[in-house]
């Protein structure tokens, strides 16, 4: 399945590709697109396989709502008399074929002289070494630059409690990131408890495995209670991503905002629509960076006095909507920010996904300055580089303002006329590592300095 998502709240679309022989005539292709968008399917990479002197077989991913609307759209390609489907391939269960991550070695053993370096007898000096010499452990072992990705299914994007085995997919795939952008080795954790205290205990017991743990999708309000108390345990560093590295990215996503419509982010009065555990802490950062109360509303009583309790003013979706110049909405619910509400000017960042509470079309048809939904902000532009830049100090913890350096470093990045940049821009990850590990060196969190060439250097390796 396709997903793209700022707060983990998705109930992502189904992915599929399609191969089909068109022929080799001018329109035909128009044609079969325009078959596809009037059913609302959404067409995403398109590749030729081979050319014919009358035919052109092609591989088209289309992104739909559910099995009931693949199947209507594969009705009316069938029905194209130009154009005959081969195909129907499910690629993302391919990918997932077997797992997406594995543990290799970075050593070749392959002779006798190898085994006995690497294992029995010479790895019995380096064991004794770092017994008398606990710190050695940073320079012999992978331990620093290995980071523990701990669920316990709960909140698996926006598929809710499914468990942590369900859950694993998310886990590999945020292990692949990190490995693929930043070089660290992620290991999914999957704690079979939903109760605080086993979880905590379970990440207590294993954290000397790892240099760094990230939380993922843990239900509210439990994960407040597990990142406060593993931060408070732990002497290394500990963030939940969809609460501290959705922050960082959704501060970045406003910079970006105000940027585009010519604002700056300490001249406008911001709220925040839904304040579980992104809208939070989004919320908190943001407070944090300007210094202004964030005006926010939820359902929830016990969400609104959290907020308050973070210095910030509680009120309802009207208050937002009448007052505030810019929002930021993480509720999951489709539709309910209404075009009628919108004022005339005003950035509306609607994050949740697939269905926003309002569309950017809608939003910017009711008078919106700028809108923009879930799909244009994406995590990863930011945990990679958070953990890597923590780690090349061997940071004892994290603090407010490396998330800050990471939405900063990210907004930095933006081209011309982006919201934030590509995720995939690995200039982007080593923008932020050096953003972070500098901010970890000011403000006296990080047990050791670094070289910023160097890094840079060993980054590109």
């Amino acid at each position: 399945m396709a997903t793209t998502t700022v707060s983990g709240m998705t109930q992502d679309r189904l992915l599929r590709t399609i191969r089909v022989r068109n022929r080799h005539e001018p329109g035909v292709l128009g044609r079969l697109a325009t078959a596809l968008g009037a059913l609302g399917a959404t067409i995403g990479n398109i590749s030729t396989d081979a050319i014919t002197e009358h035919y052109t077989v092609r591989d088209l991913d289309l992104l739909v709502d559910d099995e009931q609307h693949l199947q209507r759209v594969l009705d009316a390609v069938r029905a194209l008399s130009d154009t005959m489907l081969l195909e129907v391939r499910d690629e993302v269960l391919q990918v997932h074929s077997g797992g997406k991550i594995r543990m290799v070695s970075r050593l070749p053993i392959t002779t006798v002289a190898a085994l006995r370096k690497a294992y029995t007898p010479g790895v019995a000096e380096v064991c004794l070494k770092i017994k008398e010499q606990p710190e050695l452990a940073l320079s012999y072992t992978g331990i620093p630059w290995s980071v523990a990705i701990v669920t316990d299914g709960t909140a698996i994007l926006g598929l809710g409690n499914i468990g942590p085995i369900a859950g694993m997919p998310v886990m590999e795939g945020k292990a692949a990131l990190l490995e693929q952008l930043v070089g660290l080795s992620g290991v999914p954790i999957l704690v079979d408890s939903t109760k605080p205290d086993d979880i905590v205990r379970a990440v207590e017991l294993i954290a000397p495995t790892f240099g760094a743990i990230q939380l993922e999708d843990i239900g509210s309000p439990a994960c407040f209670e597990v990142d406060q108390r593993l931060r408070e345990s732990l002497d290394m560093p500990v963030f939940q991503d969809d609460q501290q590295g959705t922050a960082a990215v959704a501060l970045a996503a406003v910079l970006g905002a105000c940027r585009l419509t010519g604002r700056s982010i300490n001249d406008v009065c911001i709220g925040g629509i839904g304040l579980g555990a992104a809208g939070l802490s989004i919320a908190d950062l943001l407070h944090t960076y300007t210094g202004q109360k964030i005006l926010g509303a939820d359902i929830n009583a016990d969400a609104i006095a959290r907020h308050e309790a973070l210095g910030n003013e509680g009120g309802t979706l009207h208050d937002v909507m009448a007052r505030c110049d810019l929002v930021i909405a993480t509720t999951g619910v489709q539709g309910l920010i209404k075009p009628s509400m919108v004022r005339p000017g005003q950035v509306i960042l609607a994050l949740s996904n697939p269905k926003p509470e309002i569309t950017p079309a809608e939003a910017l048809a009711a008078g919106a300055a700028y809108a923009a939904d879930g799909t244009s902000v994406n995590n990863v532009l930011g945990f990679p580089g958070l953990l890597r830049g923590a780690l090349e100090v061997n940071a004892r913890r994290f603090v407010p303002e490396m998330y800050v350096a990471v939405g900063l470093a990210i907004a930095g990045m933006a081209g011309e006329g982006e919201l934030v940049p590509s995720p995939l821009n690995r200039r982007v990850h080593l923008a932020v590592t050096l953003a972070v590990a500098r901010a970890a060196v000011e403000t006296g969190v990080a047990r050791q300095s670094f070289d910023e060439e160097l890094l840079a250097t060993r980054f590109r390796a």
